[in-house]
């Protein structure tokens, strides 16, 4: 019997790693599209990539809506979720309504923290996984999938407390986690990861440092570019200092060090410095084209989950201030920006916050 994966939210991350378990051995994958699915229907999606050259893949099946799935004649084992993490304006555990069977597992593959919550209190006997990766890639027109560099994807099973009854939900996670990351190297994704509950935390709190220190700032330095970002002293300081300040956080929260093995601040600016492919931050490309963008769970769910712990973080913080307490914290601290240029961006974070809760 052949394994099958629907891909829920297919596009630039869900169809990139869509592509490479459809070429694993015995593997049939599935697309549940949106606004890309006219394009995917009538010819598949194509896949530029610098490690994996360019090709395509066509779904087994392409759904342009959840009820179209559930008519599915098939069982899907894996459900790889890779929409935009966005609790404040919707609840998209719901669209897998019908669709999860008892052997069904859900991937997570999304940024931020928290993002599991959601998925666990509506399927609570379900097998959850959770899934980070650093991939660059985008789509730059519908069914056209870029990729520019990296595959890394870490996976683990996401069980935050310890069985109450089954005694088996961590067993059946890891299992399952682990077929999934042999399927992914089967497909040529050779650094998939597999972690534990708490291993895999760790990632996403790391990546969570990338996201917290590239993305906002990004849209509130003027539309700053990775590498333009990185050139700038000011700019470039404020990203250390911020990735800092989540991985300090992420001990406190956690209760462990670090894995030794993890990037440190600097390791990780050195390696955006080496990719020359012009990529911008995630929430750049969402802000140009107007679309949502995740801010709850990059920014608002860690400041909450760390004063939880009686623990602040001031520059996350900053950011998600109104403008009255960004232009005091920014003079008190001399952070992202000098107050002129604070000022110049006020009118870009009220936009920013705006069109976040719009």
């Amino acid at each position: 019997m052949p394994i099958r994966v629907l891909l829920v939210g297919a596009g630039a991350i869900g169809s990139f790693y869509g592509a490479r378990l459809a070429s694993a051995p015995h593997t049939l994958v599935s697309a549940l599209c949106r606004s890309n699915y006219q394009a995917v229907k009538g010819n598949g999606f194509r896949i530029t990539s610098p490690i994996f050259g360019d090709g395509g893949f066509r779904p087994e099946y392409i759904f342009g809506s959840p009820a179209e799935a559930r008519q599915a004649p098939v069982k899907f084992d894996y459900l790889l979720v890779a929409t935009k993490a966005l609790p404040d304006l919707s609840d998209d555990s719901s669209l897998l309504e019908g669709l999860v069977g008892e052997d069904t597992s859900i991937v997570l593959v999304q940024n931020g923290l928290g993002i599991e919550e959601p998925y666990r209190k509506r399927f609570s006997q379900a097998c959850i996984l959770s899934a980070i990766t650093i991939a660059s890639v985008a789509q730059p027109s519908h069914g056209h999938i870029k990729h520019n560099g990296w595959t890394r994807i870490s996976l683990g099973p996401y069980v935050p407390q310890p069985d109450t009854g089954s005694g088996d939900s961590e067993e059946r996670g890891a299992q399952s986690c682990s077929r999934l990351v042999e399927l992914l190297k089967a497909g040529g994704i050779s650094d998939a990861e597999l972690h534990d509950h708490s291993g895999l935390q760790f990632v996403r709190w790391h990546k969570l440092a990338i996201n917290a220190a590239m993305n906002p700032s990004s849209v509130l330095s003027g539309e700053t570019a990775n590498q333009a970002m990185l050139n700038d002293t000011e700019l470039s300081h404020h990203l250390l200092k911020v990735m800092e300040e989540v991985l300090e956080t992420a001990t406190k929260v956690l209760g462990k060090a670090l894995p030794p093995a993890s990037a440190t601040p600097e390791q990780i600016l050195q390696s955006i410095r080496r990719n020359n492919s012009g990529s911008k931050p995630s929430m750049l490309l969402d802000w140009e084209k107007g679309n949502r963008m995740e801010l709850e769970v990059i920014l608002g769910n860690p400041v909450r989950l760390a004063r939880e712990k009686g623990i602040e973080m001031p520059r996350l913080q900053t950011v998600r201030q109104d403008k009255t307490d960004s232009v005091a914290l920014a003079c008190s601290s001399g952070q992202l920006m000098q107050i002129t240029q604070v000022l110049a961006q006020l009118n870009l974070m009220v936009q920013l916050e705006a069109f976040a809760h719009a």
